[in-house]
C-alpha cells in the first residue's frame, strides 16, 4: 500500500473550522497520481499514448474531522481490477493519532481520446499487469 501525507490548508477549511468534504476528493486525486507515478504509470504518460481515465464513481465515508494544520496519511491501494473497472481504496488517517478520518473508494474506466472503451489487458498490457499484481 502506497501513501502520501497531506497537511491541511487553511484555505481547506470550512465556517466550522473543519476539512470541507470535498477536499477528500482532491486528496485522492494527489494519491492515485503519486501512486502512478510510482508504480511506471504516471497520468501524462498514458495521455500521450492516446489513453484517458474517467471516475466512473467515489464514495467516502467520513469518520472524524481534520483541521487546519493537521497531517493526514493517505494509503492507497489498488482493491480490484477487471479488465475494464479499476478501483482504488483510500485509508486517510490522522498521522499524529492514527485515527482514521475517511475511508473511500474510486472506479476508473479508461478509454482512447476518440472516445473507444480501453480493454486494460488487450490495450494496455503492461499496465494491467502492473496492477494486477498490486490488488490487496
Amino acid at each position: 500500500m502506497e501513501s502520501i501525507v497531506k497537511k491541511v490548508q487553511y484555505y481547506e477549511t470550512d465556517m466550522m473550522g473543519i476539512t470541507h468534504h470535498a477536499n477528500y476528493i482532491r486528496w485522492m486525486e494527489e494519491a492515485r497520481t503519486h501512486f502512478l507515478e510510482r508504480i511506471g504509470f504516471p497520468y501524462d504518460a498514458l495521455e500521450k499514448r492516446g489513453f484517458l481515465s474517467p471516475v466512473r464513481a467515489l464514495s467516502c465515508k467520513y469518520r472524524r474531522p481534520c483541521t487546519f494544520g493537521d497531517e493526514i496519511r493517505i494509503a492507497i491501494a489498488v482493491a480490484a481490477i477487471n479488465g475494464v473497472v479499476l478501483t482504488f481504496s483510500y485509508d486517510m488517517r490522522n498521522a499524529a493519532t492514527g485515527e482514521q478520518v475517511c475511508e473511500a473508494a474510486s472506479e476508473h474506466v479508461f478509454v482512447k481520446k476518440d472516445g473507444g472503451i480501453v480493454r486494460l489487458k488487450r490495450d494496455l498490457p503492461d499496465f494491467s499487469a502492473a496492477l494486477e499484481a498490486l490488488v490487496e
